[in-house]
């Protein structure tokens, strides 16, 4: 037999909603594409054994990793948790 009694279901709801962008800011798009495409290059390359080829392809990663880092310190990062700053630019 089914138990057709009524059951409540408890849930867990954080004090304040996080940022709603979800990182989709300059700086993250930056960073993301640059690192993809650095990494692409470093893949071709280890498929073709051009080793100066992987280097170029693991600079162009710290490139994007530094410039990313550096759009967000510049205002283009999603702002810190606890500000109503909307990232408008």
């Amino acid at each position: 037999m089914a138990d057709s009694s009524a059951q409540t279901e408890i849930s867990y709801l954080p004090p304040s909603s996080p940022p709603a962008n979800h990182g989709h800011t300059r700086a993250a798009w930056f960073t993301t594409i640059v690192v993809v495409l650095g990494s692409t290059i470093a893949g071709v390359a280890m498929c073709i054994a051009m080793m100066w080829m992987i280097w170029v392809g693991a600079a162009v990663v710290l490139v994007g990793l530094v410039g990313g880092k550096a759009l967000a310190v510049a205002g283009y990062g999603q702002a810190p948790l606890g500000t109503a700053d909307t990232n408008t630019h």
